[in-house]
């Protein structure tokens, strides 16, 4: 099986567009139906997530608003593992997000020479502008 790379936030080919107003419970519940042969503790293990909290997601006890990207990327990419397709989009979507740009390994290490070739005043000031633009960003 090939798996196509794609932008974080495209579509899938031939997957319809993400489900307005559907929340991570939703959408984790709908994807996981996807899979009768998966459970919740599956997609815990294997997304790097614990069970607990995972859970606490499904049942609507635990906010979702600030979860890490990265576990939102891991989730995705379990689900297209299991052969479910889905995109980060979805995902962002469904915790009230915008999707963050695409995190190639190239892209960061431009930056990372960037960062380290100024004065450490500096490094503190673009680490503050970056959380600024971060913040601006879950508003907007």
């Amino acid at each position: 099986m090939t798996i196509q790379q794609s932008s974080p936030g495209d579509p899938d080919p031939g997957q319809d567009s993400p489900r307005q107003d559907e929340d991570l419970a939703a959408l984790l519940d709908r994807l996981l139906g996807q899979v009768p042969d998966r459970t919740q503790k599956d997609l815990a293990a294997e997304a790097g997530i614990s069970y607990p909290t995972l859970n606490a997601w499904m049942n609507r006890t635990r906010g979702t608003s600030r979860i890490d990207p990265e576990k939102l990327r891991a989730m995705v990419e379990v689900f297209r593992r299991w052969g479910v397709r889905t995109t980060p989009r979805e995902f962002f979507e469904a915790v009230g997000r915008p999707v963050p740009g695409p995190s190639g390994d190239e892209r960061e290490a431009r930056l990372l020479k960037l960062y380290r070739q100024l004065p450490e005043a500096r490094q503190r000031a673009l680490l503050k502008d970056a959380e600024a633009m971060l913040q601006v960003s879950r508003i907007g």
